[in-house]
């Protein structure tokens, strides 16, 4: 089954360095702005803790323009609202996907009856002809999001088809984000092996975040990016204590990345006409 398969080989593997966003939340955060091998990628954060007071502050009101949002809450829950006037809850595998679009503020607070948290947001770039247009939202419930179990590895499909060696395996309901990228939750027990398939033109990388990766004659420890080079199949081993990892995808946008905290944009002066409307009131009036 593998003849005429090219495999794709790791590049790089970034250890994700502890830090802290929002009002004080500890997270774990890989930062990617502008990286073109990860294109359309800009940063990975996870959120993790036993602890209420590692991330009790949340995220109070901030701004967004020209990029997404994707929240994924394994355990313990999240509260977004925002100036387009949505309000949503996710908890325990729910999805919150956001495109800031023109512009939009929004604030991500823990649930009251959350003691502890595990969860990842990621942003995703958009394309120039997409950054000022209309800002969106949804949340999609853990229940919505479909899973393949082979006996040795589990796809949560959150977004794009998932397919291996031309079977498809689960397509992830988050069509927004799919045009430009794909994302899915992998578990692959210990010792064992999945092959994905991906397109030659996507760019492919995994956030390990529960065990480790068996590459040749390493192992990488989570947490982590992986990032791939070109190739159609993607080919994934577990260490000895299994392993748990996001997969991410996406065809490159290929222009330039200029950001300046929440503002993702393609130019130095179209960051500063960001700044400037925030602070004059003008902001969501674009």
């Amino acid at each position: 089954m593998s003849v005429g398969l090219k495999f794709r080989r790791i590049t790089t593997f970034t250890p994700a360095k502890a830090t802290t966003d929002g009002a004080g939340v500890a997270i774990k955060r890989v930062a990617l702005m502008g990286v073109p091998t990860v294109d359309p990628l800009l940063m990975v954060d996870e959120l993790r803790s036993p602890y209420r007071e590692d991330f009790s502050a949340g995220f109070p009101s901030h701004p967004h323009r020209g990029m997404q949002t994707l929240t994924y809450m394994l355990s313990g829950g999240i509260i977004h609202e925002d100036s387009m006037g949505n309000r949503g809850e996710i908890r325990d595998g729910g999805v919150q996907w956001m495109s800031a679009g023109s512009g939009v503020i929004h604030s991500e607070m823990p649930t009251q009856d959350t003691e502890g948290l595990h969860g990842f947001q990621l942003w995703f770039n958009l394309p120039a002809a997409l950054k000022m247009s209309a800002p969106r939202y949804r949340d999609i419930a853990a229940s919505d999001l479909p899973v393949y179990s082979s006996g040795v590895a589990t796809i949560i499909a959150i977004a794009g088809e998932w397919r291996s060696e031309g079977e498809s395996l689960a397509t992830g309901p988050l069509k927004e984000l799919a045009p430009i990228a794909r994302m899915a939750d992998l578990e692959v027990n210990a010792h064992a092996t999945i092959r994905l398939d991906v397109a030659p033109s996507e760019n492919t990388s995994i956030f390990v975040f529960e065990g480790a990766l068996d590459v040749e004659v390493q192992t990488l420890q989570s947490p982590g990016l992986a990032v791939f080079e070109g190739g159609d199949t993607l080919q994934i081993t577990a260490a000895a204590m299994g392993a748990r990892c996001l997969v991410l995808t996406g065809v490159p946008i290929a222009e330039p990345v200029v950001n300046y905290g929440p503002f993702v944009m393609n130019t130095r002066e179209e960051i500063e006409t960001a700044l400037r409307e925030y602070q004059d009131g003008t902001f969501l009036q674009v």
